[in-house]
C-alpha cells in the first residue's frame, strides 16, 4: 500500500481513500440488506454495520495490495 497520494500538493493518506470506498460499498449493501428484510434477523444492528465496514475495507485494502 502507498503510504501517501499526492492530489495538487495536498498529501492524504491512502487509507483514507480506501476508507471512503468502502463506506460506500458498505452504504449500499446496507441499502441491499434493508431492501430485502435481513435486517430483521440480526440482533444488533449498529455492530452489525460496524463489523461490515471493518470486513469490506479489509477486502478492499487487500485486493489493492501489490
Amino acid at each position: 500500500m502507498i503510504g501517501e497520494i499526492d492530489i495538487y500538493g495536498v498529501y492524504i493518506p491512502s487509507l483514507l481513500l480506501l476508507m471512503l470506498i468502502a463506506f460506500a460499498a458498505t452504504s449500499l449493501l446496507r441499502l441491499l440488506l434493508g431492501y430485502t428484510g435481513l435486517y430483521r434477523i440480526i440482533w444488533h444492528r449498529s455492530l452489525f454495520n460496524f463489523a461490515l465496514f471493518v470486513i469490506v475495507l479489509g477486502v478492499t485494502v487487500a485486493l489493492t495490495q501489490r
